[in-house]
C-alpha cells in the first residue's frame, strides 16, 4: 500500500506549494484536508507559529489517523515589532482576504521610512505521527517590503515582499526558484528525514 501523507491545510495555494516541495522528494500519496472526511477543526489559539502547526497536526491525526504535517506562517515585520505575525491571515480580520489584509498592512506603514521595512516570512511546520511523535522545524525568508504589489504567483502577502538579495517579488518569482529560499521550503526540508522515517513501512488506514 503507497504510504499517505496528510497536509492539513484547506488553502489550495498552500496545498499546491507544499505538493510541489515534498511530493519530488517522497514516493507517498500527498492528502490536503478536502481528501479526507470532515472534523471539527479547532481554533488555532497558539502564541506561535509552532504551537499553532502543532494545534493543527495533533487535531487532524486524532481524527483521521494519518501521519500530518501542518504549518502555520506569516509576515513579521521589523516596524510593526513582528506583526501581523501568527495573525497574518486575520490581520483584516477573519472575514477578510488576502487582498484586505495587504492593503491594510501597507495602509499601516504609509508613513514608515524606507530603511525599516525590513520583514521575514516565518514557517514552522510540525510532523505528528499516530503514535504520539512530534517534530516542529522552523524557516525564514527574510527580506524588505515594497508599496506597490507586484507579481501573480504566489498569495498573502507575496506581492510585496522581495527576498533578500533579490529585485524580484515572492510573487514574480518562479515556483521552483521560490521554493529553493522560502521559509516553508527551509522548515520542509528540515522535516524530510523525520519524515521518511515516519513513512517507512507506515500501515496508513484504509
Amino acid at each position: 500500500m503507497t504510504a499517505r501523507l496528510l497536509l492539513a491545510t484547506r488553502n489550495a495555494k498552500k496545498l499546491d506549494e507544499l505538493r510541489r516541495i515534498l511530493a519530488p522528494r517522497m514516493a507517498v500519496e500527498v492528502l490536503g484536508l478536502a481528501d479526507v472526511p470532515a472534523f471539527d477543526e479547532v481554533p488555532e489559539s497558539g502564541a506561535t507559529f509552532a504551537e499553532n502547526a502543532l494545534i493543527k497536526a495533533i487535531e487532524a491525526v486524532k481524527h483521521t489517523g494519518l501521519v500530518t504535517v501542518a504549518d502555520d506562517s506569516g509576515l513579521a515585520v521589523d516596524a510593526l515589532n513582528g506583526m501581523p505575525g501568527v495573525l497574518s491571515a486575520r490581520w483584516a480580520g477573519a472575514r477578510h482576504d488576502d487582498a484586505a489584509n495587504l492593503a491594510l498592512l501597507l495602509e499601516q506603514l504609509a508613513d514608515t521610512p524606507e530603511d525599516r521595512l525590513g520583514a521575514a516570512f516565518v514557517c514552522a511546520a510540525a510532523l505528528v505521527t499516530p503514535d504520539g511523535s512530534q517534530v516542529v522545524r522552523e524557516g525564514r525568508m527574510p527580506g524588505r517590503l515594497i508599496r506597490q504589489a507586484r507579481g501573480s504567483n504566489g498569495f498573502g502577502y507575496d506581492p510585496i515582499f522581495v527576498p533578500d538579495g533579490l529585485t524580484l517579488t515572492s510573487a514574480e518569482l518562479p515556483a521552483d526558484e521560490k521554493d529553493e529560499i522560502s521559509h516553508r521550503g527551509r522548515a520542509l526540508r528540515e522535516l524530510l528525514p523525520f519524515l521518511l522515517r515516519a513513512l517507512d513501512g507506515h500501515d496508513t488506514p484504509d
